[in-house]
């Protein structure tokens, strides 16, 4: 029986500074089988510096515990292992065995194309009928694309802008695919559709914490609220992006002096019109730009009337209610949609710039969409079936799946796996034609992703590929944080030249403030640091 579950707990790719120095040791030899230790610290533990020791026992984890495991990638030679064989949350960190099944089933120069069919008859330039966007899980729609077909990302990505500060955009156009596809129903002779404008996002069904994941993704399907300060006393500005109607803003967030505190909630939609969105609070008039994003409810309506002004921008008109709810149930049967004539069609990047985007930011909705696209190609709508996909592709790939107890592709929490386990998956890696390629999809220590701050200042800085996971929880009983998981697993070349796979795992600390939260990805960082240098 396929189990599901809406239990919310925070995940974050915690951006801090690089404060901790790294140790000029160098180990070697086998890893003891277990560690040594008095009183909850470590005293030892078989080819990790000292220097990582003391990271490991600080007072903030004295009530957690530490789960490493490093191997050589050439020899196959145990490195380390501490409680490797034990399963502990990874956090987001799941991303390496979902987005890492799409990538070993079809591989890094994989595409998919979105169509636009044609249900009626054209005559003189006018469809005598509906347009149909057909939705196949494009994770980026054409709006992160760089000038040289690369995916663009920031560091900070707008989907986490509610859950933490700092976030930014990319630079890039997030309607640019459903322009060039308007562009192509131009060139195709249609000037004017005469029936409908109709969004098909009948190809998958899934949830993540009560978000609907969806065949049609346009700007994430968040709407962007930048937040800019005036001068202290009066209202800020707020821009809504991308611009398409009847989405508007209602912002009441005022300017405060500067070095005054910067608090804006995450926005709300008015009580009287669900297309208003009201952003309340303050910003500090010396703060950077605000960003803030609203989660759009309906993906597909938002669609229909983006891709609507986008064909008038292109010269085509359509006669139909450009706002009305997107009229999926006036479709055809699936079959009977695949069957009609296309008359545009739009090329996502290549799998291996979608997977690049999901694993430097950490996207959850991306992550879960790939799992939907591997549920698709079993012949399945359920996304949940993505899951037994991966199994079956990381296990025919060599991988003991027993050593993963996974219920979705993005790492919230309830996902189970051993440090062994994920070493496994990277040595599988290591070892494919196109290793590099997947390396380069991880975030890089010190340089970019969500481990960009991390270790900045250190030797091993742009020599630790990983992808990090962090699960951030409550204690209302002493009123402090509880640090659920911090999650750090990769690829990293070292001093002397050895390459290493490697996870590194710490569950259960706890922090009076949410600042030593986030140092607990640079400690982590400094672990790997401190591995990279001794060997």
């Amino acid at each position: 029986m396929r189990h599901k579950r809406t239990l919310r707990l925070m995940t974050i790719c915690a951006l801090v500074t690089a404060v901790a120095a790294t140790s000029g040791c160098t180990f070697g030899g086998e890893a003891a089988s277990s560690p040594v230790g008095t009183g909850g610290a470590l005293q030892s533990v078989a080819g990790l510096p000292d220097a990582a020791l003391e990271v490991m026992n600080q007072p903030q984890f004295s009530d957690g515990r530490w789960l490493i495991s490093v191997e050589d990638i050439d020899s196959g030679e145990t490195v380390v292992d501490l409680d490797a064989h034990k399963m502990a949350e990874p956090g987001s960190f799941v991303k390496t065995y979902s987005a890492g099944a799409a990538w070993v089933k079809w591989g890094p120069d994989h595409t998919i194309s979105t169509p636009v069919k044609q249900l009626g008859s054209t005559s003189n330039g006018t469809l005598t009928g509906d347009l149909v966007l057909v939705g196949q899980g494009d994770l980026t729609m054409g709006g992160r694309t760089k000038a040289d077909g690369s995916v663009d990302f920031t560091n900070f990505d707008h989907n986490d802008a509610n859950a933490l500060p700092g976030a930014t955009l990319t630079t890039e156009n997030p309607l640019a695919g459903l322009d060039q596809l308007a562009a192509g129903v131009k060139a195709s002779g249609i000037s004017a559709v005469a029936g409908d404008v109709i969004v098909d996002d009948r190809l998958f069904e899934g949830e993540l914490v009560e978000e609907p994941i969806t065949p049609i993704i346009i700007n994430q399907n968040v709407l962007d609220i930048l937040v800019t300060p005036g001068a202290a006393g009066s209202p800020a500005s707020a821009a809504l992006t991308p611009a398409v109607a009847p989405w508007k803003l209602d912002n009441r967030v005022q300017t405060v002096a500067a070095g005054a505190t910067t608090s804006i909630p995450t926005p709300s939609v008015a009580a009287d019109d669900p297309n208003t969105i009201v952003i309340t609070g303050q910003i500090a008039a010396d703060s950077a730009p605000a960003l803030k994003v609203h989660v759009l409810e309906d993906p597909a309506t938002f669609a229909r009337t983006a891709f609507i002004e986008a064909l008038q921008r292109a010269g085509v008109t359509v006669t139909s209610n450009p706002t009305a709810a997107n009229p999926e149930g006036s479709l055809p049967e699936s079959s009977a949609v695949a069957a009609l004539p296309t008359v545009a069609q739009l090329t996502s990047l290549p799998l291996g710039q979608e997977v690049t985007y999901v694993m430097k930011i950490s996207y959850n909705r991306g992550a879960q969409t790939l799992l939907c696209r591997l549920a698709v190609a079993a012949g399945e709508t359920d996304c949940d079936e993505g899951l037994v996909e991966a199994q079956k592709i990381w296990s025919e790939a060599g991988l003991d799946t027993t050593g993963a107890s996974l219920i979705d592709g993005s790492g919230l929490d309830g996902n189970f796996i051993t440090p062994k386990n994920a070493v496994d998956i990277q040595t599988i890696f290591a070892k494919r034609p196109d290793a590099a390629a997947w390396r380069d999809t991880l975030p890089i220590l010190g340089v970019d992703g969500s481990l960009a701050d991390v270790q900045k200042t250190s030797p091993a800085a742009g020599k630790v590929f990983a992808k990090t996971g962090t699960l951030l929880g409550g204690d209302a009983f002493n009123n402090r944080y509880r640090l659920v998981t911090k999650t750090l697993g990769g690829v990293m070349d070292t001093e002397k030249g050895r390459h290493l796979a490697f996870t590194i795992m710490v569950n259960q600390g706890f922090y009076t403030d949410a600042a030593g939260v986030f140092q607990a990805n640079d400690d982590v960082g400094n672990v790997a640091a401190l591995i990279q240098q001794a060997y």
